[in-house]
């Protein structure tokens, strides 16, 4: 593994650092996030027309750059550190593999040239919360009951009578950037109890019956919005036989790749915020910088964000890992924001402090992609790390495991199976 970045890479990291750096302080962060679109509509398309950041990982055909994933999360390690409001996370990393994965030639020729550019935007809308369940962050659903499960609630789909297309019913919650998108991706339960399956629907933002409605959450960086569908015309995203199980969940280990190092930015920039401050801030006559105690906290606080970044940077290079390395970076995402929050003592408890953007995001992303324990714990499940030798080879699994199962002890001398607890 060559751990150097590239030529090419420092430079898109150099280029995009200017441009946030003069565009995205904190005002003007908190500014963009009340807008009806929830972000800065100039900014995303200066992103987009000179360094086409939406279409990083769109292949060149398609009019894209053709880079690969790592670089999308290079990038977003850059707005990270900004907490950049955009649909880029929704846009780039949720719907563009999807569009690539599944869809039709004619559909991929469609759609991916006007996402690539930053023209159009789209959202992945999942029934509940249960976004970090459809991309199989946190556990495995073969059978897709996440969508609805052919019963009451969740978004439902039907052929249409006159063989027009599909007809869609139900709402869908925490949708990324849902109220503002041109484009969504509904994954909805169709075939009832006999050919039960979840499949994915392209929806238009002017579809009729479709009414989207923004909602309040805690990390207004993070746009998301209530979508409920009445009778709501769609197009199959690909074909009836396509697995767009197995599209989710495959998206969903890259998307946890791109948010660790979005995480670990957030992370980095927190901690050079509080260490910049505790150098200027006096007490008792010198700076509280000073003080052993704190630079103890700042010490274990810097080994813990350098720790996320190595674990983001493999992810990045082996987007199996994403998972694990997600959780680590919420984790030490959160860690530095709460202390963040305590180093900057009396002004930093206030819930208008810049600091308190890094908590709000921290906070948010695990509510929407973790908790962090089921992360590590799921990710356990898929390397074998809690497998009971004495049961012989456990079976192939459907996705590339992260690990291995070892092979199974004779009986005279198997030890007992180790007792499974929380990671």
């Amino acid at each position: 593994m060559d751990a150097a970045f590239t030529a090419e890479q420092d430079e898109i990291r150099r280029t995009l650092r200017e441009i946030l750096g003069k565009r995205c302080g904190p005002d003007e962060v908190k500014a963009a996030v009340r807008t009806a679109a929830g972000h800065d509509r100039e900014l995303w398309l200066q992103l987009a027309r000179e360094l086409g950041l939406p279409g990083i990982a769109v292949a060149e055909e398609y009019g894209g750059v053709g880079c690969a994933p790592a670089d999308l999360a290079l990038a977003c390690e850059e707005t990270g550190r900004v907490l950049l409001p955009s649909p880029l996370l929704a846009t780039a990393a949720l719907c563009v593999p999807l569009v690539t994965a599944l869809g039709t030639e004619a559909q991929r020729s469609a759609l991916l040239p006007p996402l690539a550019t930053g023209g159009l935007t789209a959202a992945l809308a999942v029934s509940g919360p249960a976004l970090a369940t459809a991309l199989a962050l946190t556990g495995e659903d073969a059978s897709g009951q996440w969508s609805g499960g052919g019963r009451a609630g969740g978004v439902q789909a039907r052929a249409d009578a006159s063989g027009g297309g599909w007809r869609l019913y139900g709402e869908a919650v925490q949708v990324l950037d849902g109220h503002s998108a041109g484009l969504l991706l509904v994954a909805a339960h169709t075939g009832g109890f006999a050919r039960s399956r979840t499949l994915l629907f392209l929806v238009r933002e002017d579809a009729p019956g479709l009414v989207r409605s923004r909602q309040t959450v805690l990390d207004e960086t993070r746009p998301q919005a209530r979508i409920e569908m009445r009778d709501v015309p769609a197009e199959l995203l690909g074909d009836e036989g396509a697995d767009a199980l197995g599209a989710l969940a495959a998206t969903g280990r890259t998307a946890a790749a791109v948010l660790a190092a979005e995480a670990v930015g957030a992370a980095g920039q927190a901690l050079a915020r509080t260490v910049e401050y505790v150098r200027q801030r006096e007490q008792f006559g010198r700076a509280i910088g000073s003080f052993q105690a704190v630079k103890h906290r700042l010490a274990d606080l810097y080994v813990q964000v350098q720790a996320a970044r190595s674990a983001a940077c493999y992810a990045a290079w082996d987007p199996d890992q994403g998972g694990l390395a997600l959780a680590q970076c919420l984790e030490a995402l959160r860690v530095t924001a709460g202390e963040a929050i305590q180093l900057h003592g009396g002004i930093g408890f206030t819930w208008e402090h810049d600091a308190h953007l890094y908590f709000k995001r921290a906070a948010a992303d695990e509510l929407l992609f973790g908790p962090v324990h089921r992360l590590r714990a799921h990710a356990a499940d898929r390397a074998g790390l809690f497998a009971d030798p004495a049961a012989g080879p456990a079976p192939a699994p459907a996705e590339p495991s992260t690990g291995s199962v070892s092979a199974p002890v004779p009986p005279s001398t198997t030890p007992s199976a180790p007792e499974k607890v929380a990671v």
